[in-house]
């Protein structure tokens, strides 16, 4: 069992940064893949960056070049650097781990990005 908490969201002007961590109860040494989605308003959720144990990273086409996944396996935790933020970013997002056949979500943390 995992319990994953978010944490970093907040409000932001176009151009701007954000850094969201996600903080994960148990060993990550566990843990397949770390996944960061998203989900804007009346959208569906959307699997944004993807990092796997042995860190091989992907991103969605949208951010690829302005977001960077990144984990550091000894503080148990997933970050995710969002840099030239835009107003299409705005959305609820979500750390999502899956160990094996099993998918654990948090809570979400919104960000908002203002043109």
């Amino acid at each position: 069992q995992v319990q994953l908490v978010e944490s970093g969201g907040g409000l932001v002007q176009a151009g701007g940064s954000l850094r969201l961590s996600c903080a994960a109860s148990g060993s990550m040494s566990s843990i397949n893949t770390m996944n960061w989605y998203r989900q804007a308003p009346g959208k569906q959720r959307e699997l944004v960056a993807q990092i796997s144990s042995d860190s091989p990273t992907a991103y969605v086409d949208s951010v690829r070049g302005r977001f960077t996944i990144s984990r550091d396996n000894a503080k148990n935790t997933v970050y995710l650097q969002m840099n030239s933020l835009k107003p299409e970013d705005t959305a609820v997002y979500y750390c999502n781990a899956i160990i094996t056949i099993n998918s654990y979500w948090g809570q979400g943390t919104q960000v908002t990005v203002s043109s």
